[in-house]
């Protein structure tokens, strides 16, 4: 925005910003300023110093006094040093004095947009550090749950090992506990241990000296001397080789490390993360884990839910990513019906999060700006058949299946959900024969949200 009440300096300065590729805005004075302010979107005022109605100082201290984060510049023929102390006092972020070299103006003009840009990164990141958890998205309980877990273990050093399907997102919570932990200030380090072969793994990890094998020129330092003093996240760690497993259980026994072809003992301060898409001791069952490195890296265990057991989420995860792919498509997309968001629920997700992500970044392409509707979405979910509906009272159809149950007398959905959950797993337990693995099979849930729900109904 410029303001001045000058035609000639107006015209002159506006040619200048339109070469340089943004959009002058008009102002002849501060008042009028402050009227366009409060309907306009503006990242910079140029604005004059003497002026009717309201001079440039004034408008200054009425943009602080209204929290406008508006960097300014003060353009005048009638610059002295006190009115330059001044303006600075007020937020003005430069003071140039008439007549100007063009050179000099447009250098001012790039640091003031360039402090723009720095105050919108730091507006956005007190947002995210608001927000607490950032990408997280859920309010049902099992979410709620890693959301605790998430906060008691992130001061301290304990090694954790997240468990979840594919696509849970075992790293966001791995960079939850980063950020929320005393070692924010340094580096998080992921490494995918399913990514990299075997034998280039060893050298990622702890790096390795100079002539340590052919092609090693120089000195390389590994992710754990990248991570030190902060945290070191090792992705699907039971695809790591058993030798390899070996040697990193005796650096967290011990703390220290050697660079591959070195002697020289490097003393370790590193936070170590685990996660895995395995069942942990079926893992060790099946040698895909040593036992004894579980035991060291499983000190504090978080497991996420898959999204097929938090179906109240999905909802919100829908809406979640229709506004962030927004940004990214740039498409403005109005929302999804709920007949979509239906056949969203009664899906399995396979992928669980980051295939729903998927999934609706290909339903806003196709919507062009519309409501996502069934046909936008992939055939495999479009073809869902919807949950049955409750029979009419006209209809006493003898069930399929006897669940023991009464029709209740009111329509309470969280009772009604309890008392099915406590039935099948009742169900599951004794055909099952009491083997809590097999039943947790049959529900098609983990043990350990098994073991939740067997505490939470007190079933023994």
């Amino acid at each position: 925005m410029i303001v001045d009440d000058e035609a000639k300096m107006q015209r002159i300065l506006e040619i200048m910003l339109t070469q340089m590729g943004h959009t002058p805005l008009l102002a002849n004075n501060g008042r009028e300023a402050l009227e366009l302010i409060q309907t306009t979107s503006v990242d910079l005022v140029i604005s004059d110093l003497q002026m009717p109605l309201m001079n440039g100082l004034d408008l200054l201290k009425n943009l602080r006094e209204q929290n406008k984060d508006i960097p300014c510049i003060i353009v005048t023929a009638y610059g002295t040093v006190e009115t330059a102390v001044e303006a600075m006092k007020h937020g003005a972020c430069d003071y140039i004095i008439r007549p100007f070299d063009v050179n000099a103006v447009e250098l001012a003009i790039t640091r003031a947009l360039a402090l723009k840009h720095i105050q919108r990164e730091n507006s956005y990141l007190r947002e995210e550090m608001a927000k607490g958890w950032g990408e997280f998205v859920g309010r049902s309980p099992s979410m709620q749950n890693v959301y605790e877990m998430i906060q008691q273990v992130a001061q301290s050093k304990t090694n954790v090992l997240i468990i979840g399907e594919t696509g849970t997102g075992k790293e966001l919570v791995a960079r939850a506990i980063h950020q929320a932990s005393p070692r924010r200030d340094a580096l998080f380090v992921p490494i995918n241990c399913a990514a990299i072969p075997g034998d280039l793994l060893e050298s990622e990890m702890f790096g390795y000296a100079k002539g340590a094998f052919t092609g090693a020129s120089k000195d390389k330092p590994g992710k754990f001397e990248m991570a030190q003093g902060g945290t070191l996240f090792l992705d699907e760690i039971t695809e790591m080789n058993p030798l390899l497993q070996a040697k990193l259980l005796r650096v967290l026994q011990e703390n220290v490390f050697e660079r591959l072809g070195s002697n020289e003992r490097i003393d370790l301060d590193v936070r170590i993360i685990a996660a895995t898409n395995r069942e942990p001791m079926e893992a060790v069952r099946q040698k895909k884990l040593r036992e004894d490195l579980y035991y060291r890296i499983q000190v504090f265990a978080i497991e996420l839910p898959p999204l097929r057991e938090r179906l109240e989420d999905i909802p919100l995860l829908a809406e979640h990513f229709i506004q962030k792919l927004g940004a990214k498509l740039g498409v403005v997309c109005p929302g999804i019906t709920p007949q979509a968001v239906g056949h969203l629920m009664d899906y399995r997700w396979p992928g669980n999060v980051r295939e729903m992500e998927n999934v609706m970044e290909r339903a806003m392409v196709l919507s062009r700006g519309q409501m996502i509707d069934i046909r936008h979405l992939p055939q495999e979910i479009a073809a869902v058949h919807p949950l049955p509906q409750a029979p009419s009272t006209q209809q006493q159809e003898t069930p399929e299946f006897e669940t023991g149950f009464q029709e209740p007398q009111d329509l309470a959905l969280d009772p009604a959900v309890e008392r099915l959950e406590r039935h099948y797993i009742a169900m599951a337990l004794e055909r099952c024969g009491g083997n809590k693995t097999k039943a947790a099979r049959r529900l098609e849930i983990s043990e350990r949200t098994l073991w939740y729900k067997l505490k939470k109904y007190e079933l023994h």
